[in-house]
């Protein structure tokens, strides 16, 4: 039985840099069809994560949201032409699935000018990812398609040979996702971008869930991702949907759930299936353009400790090495505190 890897379990090392300043870090990517970040961060397809305000916010920063899909058609088009309104040349995506309207969806989407599409399932291994991407094709014409999600090799390379020029690489690591115990399915999140980065198809690699750090996006970056998605990096931000709640105490939340949760399921559909996440609340955490810049200095930080000025130069350049409990907890802050 082959021994996996998550991002607790592994450091880089650091090497000889020439860097001075950490702004000669480019932290760009060209996804493939057009699709280009500045800051390779997505913000995820989730309903208290990705509407207008994050979609303006991620864009002005360099990133990109992915509007979710667990609204009516007109709901998705209007979030989208908003984002757009005043700000065409933000880019904006937006998360279809395989059934009903989505056809329809991509259409509508396409004619008020999103970038890209992502085929939003949590199989992405599956023939009706297949025929969906097949019958997306005929559609968007040569705009970037991003799927998934998918953990291993074979499900990457599939995407890819189906007409996937992106892969949401994991299953069940996210913070709100229960996948992993309700199916015992899945694989350690940093694991999957080693293993999805051996193709030697034409298709990038979107690490998506269990990143929790600037240091974890590095990592993943550092294994052969192109860019990171994330949630609760995010959640809990002024721009997420959702009100801001304050308890008794004063102490100031969000609402933050995953879309397999049965909260989010009765309300999206007044039902639920199998439910594979769990809906919490976050502590409020002001402006989302906050969390993004601590993380771009953690970032650019990372690719200085290892020389490389690009993400292409870091996949090159990065040496990991695994580290035992003991070391884990070294690296972590430590201190034991006094009361005086």
């Amino acid at each position: 039985m082959r021994k996996t890897l998550s991002y607790d379990d592994v450091l880089l090392i650091p090497q000889y840099s020439t860097i001075r300043s950490r702004t000669e870090v480019d932290m760009s990517v060209d996804l493939g069809r057009g699709l280009s970040l500045q800051l390779p961060i997505l913000s995820s397809p989730m309903d208290t994560i990705s509407e207008k305000d994050m979609a303006v916010a991620m864009g002005i920063s360099g990133g990109a949201a992915i509007i979710h899909r667990y609204n009516t058609l007109q709901e998705q088009v209007s979030i989208v032409s908003q984002a757009k309104e005043g700000n065409p040349t933000l880019t904006v995506g937006a998360a279809i699935g395989v059934s009903g309207d989505f056809l329809n969806r991509a259409a509508a989407l396409r004619a008020v000018g999103i970038d890209f599409v992502c085929v939003d399932v949590a199989h992405g291994h599956h023939l009706s990812v297949k025929e969906a991407i097949g019958a997306l094709r005929n559609i968007l014409g040569d705009m970037h398609i991003m799927a998934g999600n998918v953990a291993t090799l074979a499900g990457i390379n599939d995407l890819a040979d189906w007409g996937a020029d992106s892969a949401r690489c994991n299953i069940g690591g996210g913070s709100i996702c229960s996948t992993r115990t309700q199916t015992g399915h899945g694989m350690p999140g940093l694991e999957t971008v080693f293993e999805c980065a051996q193709t030697d198809r034409d298709v990038k690699i979107i690490a998506d869930g269990g990143i929790r750090t600037s240091g974890d996006i590095v990592k993943a970056l550092a294994a052969g991702a192109d860019a990171v998605m994330c949630g609760s990096l995010l959640a809990g931000t002024a721009e997420t949907p959702g009100k801001v709640m304050q308890d008794k105490d004063g102490h100031r939340w969000k609402i933050y759930r995953g879309m397999a949760s049965k909260e989010a399921q009765i309300e999206w559909r007044g039902k639920y299936s199998s439910f594979e996440g769990v809906a919490s609340r976050v502590p409020y955490r002001g402006l989302v353009a906050s969390i993004l810049e601590d993380l771009q200095r953690g970032i650019r930080s990372g690719f200085s400790y290892s020389g490389a000025r690009t993400i292409g130069e870091l996949h090159a350049k990065a040496e990991f090495i695994q580290q035992s409990g003991a070391s884990q907890t070294e690296s972590g802050t430590h201190i034991h505190r006094r009361d005086w």
